[in-house]
This record gives structure tokens, C-alpha cells and sequence, in this order.
């Protein structure tokens, strides 16, 4: 079931705190969107475990995992 949450984040290039509107599906995802305060791209990684909740991890462009 797709949920649209609102998260507070902190962008890894300026350290801003920054509210987000994500929409979490049934699945993992990875996007790109650019800092509000300082316009870098920030990679989103959404993860949503079998019971529901929902994990929201973010790093710069250059981190690798």
C-alpha cells in the first residue's frame, strides 16, 4: 500500500534540516532530489520492512555502499 510521509532529513553537504514529502511503496527505492537550502543532489534510499515501517537513509552523491 502506497503511504505519502512527511520526514525531516539532514542534507549531507550543507548539514540543513530539511522536511520531505515521500511516497513509500511496497518495495525498496533509490532516488536523487537536490537540496531546498543548497541545491546539491542528495540520494534517497527508502527502505519498508514486512511489517509496514518504513526507513528513510540519504547521502551524498559520492558516498558508495
Amino acid at each position: 500500500m502506497n503511504e505519502i510521509i512527511e520526514k525531516d532529513i539532514t542534507c549531507p553537504y550543507c548539514g540543513e534540516s530539511i522536511e520531505v514529502i515521500i511516497e513509500t511503496l511496497d518495495e525498496s527505492q533509490e532516488y536523487i532530489e537536490d537540496c531546498q537550502v543548497c541545491c546539491r543532489p542528495i540520494t534517497f534510499n527508502i527502505d519498508t520492512a514486512f511489517d509496514g515501517s518504513t526507513s528513510v537513509s540519504v547521502h551524498s552523491e559520492n558516498e558508495t555502499f
